[in-house]
């Protein structure tokens, strides 16, 4: 499942791959862009916003456009050289594919496509709160976000990309596990929601670069989370089974040990 660092480093294999070139060549499978060509534009830069991806594009004196698209749960972008395989996903998942001289990108399962002239780019993530891994991060403006909902569980609270973009259920459940959270606890019974949203974004970060997510300092195959993923498994702390269950439409993981009820 993409979360903030996810969306960062799929920023990066776009710009890696076609930042600085001219586009020959564009390929949009959503309706909304059957028609659309971006063929002689050149990408200036890619750039990801919490779980938002923005290709930026320029043409001369034209207005620069932005590609926007959303990864969700399912969503990926893969690039490959010229005559290569594309090999990532079923060809019926494909929604975009760019071209250049040097490189091929390809978007599976994208969602919210859109292409927008770039100074309108806030209609899509104005909403959004601090970004975890932007220049605009800003924990105190985060705080005062999720504090302005003291009836909300901590756990729908770090999700909801509105108080800050970027914590997906991976780094939601990890982090409610490092600060001893019962996950269903009101935001207004939160002794310090400051060290909450600090050690969310510290995990993100750390995590910025890599494909493998850890957040225990571990890169082995089962020994990356405290409790994401651990179900039955016995806590790293105390040994107390994990326990999984629905919260919000989403799932959650917690040690009822380690992270009491109030």
């Amino acid at each position: 499942m993409p979360e903030g660092d996810t969306v960062w480093n799929t920023a990066r294999v776009l710009e890696k791959a076609l930042a600085g070139d001219v586009l020959t060549g564009s390929d949009f499978r959503v309706p909304q862009l059957a028609t659309t060509d971006v063929a002689g534009w050149t990408v200036a830069e890619s750039a990801s916003r919490g779980k938002h991806l923005l290709l930026r594009l320029t043409r001369g004196s034209e207005t620069p456009l932005t590609l926007h698209s959303h990864l969700r749960m399912d969503g990926a972008w893969r690039a490959y050289a010229p005559g290569d395989r594309w090999t990532a996903r079923p060809a019926h998942l494909i929604r975009v594919v760019l071209r250049s001289a040097r490189s091929v990108a390809v978007g599976y399962h994208l969602h919210e496509v859109a292409l927008l002239p770039t100074a309108e780019e806030d209609t899509l993530v104005g909403h959004l709160g601090p970004d975890l891994l932007g220049d605009d991060w800003d924990p105190a403006e985060a705080v005062r976000r999720i504090a302005a909902q003291p009836d909300a569980s901590i756990a729908e609270a770090l999700l909801d990309q509105r108080n800050l973009a970027g914590v997906g259920n991976l780094y939601k459940a990890e982090t409610m596990f490092l600060r001893g959270l019962w996950p269903w606890t009101p935001v207004a019974q939160v002794n310090d929601l400051r060290s909450a949203v600090e050690l969310a974004q510290k995990l993100v970060a750390s995590n910025r670069g890599r494909w493998t997510q850890t957040t225990t300092g571990s890169l082995r195959r089962g020994e990356t989370s405290y409790v994401y993923g651990r179900r039955a498994q016995p806590c790293r702390r105390c040994g107390t089974a994990i326990r999984k269950a629905d919260q919000d439409e989403r799932v959650t993981y917690w040690c009822p040990r380690c992270q009491p009820r109030p």
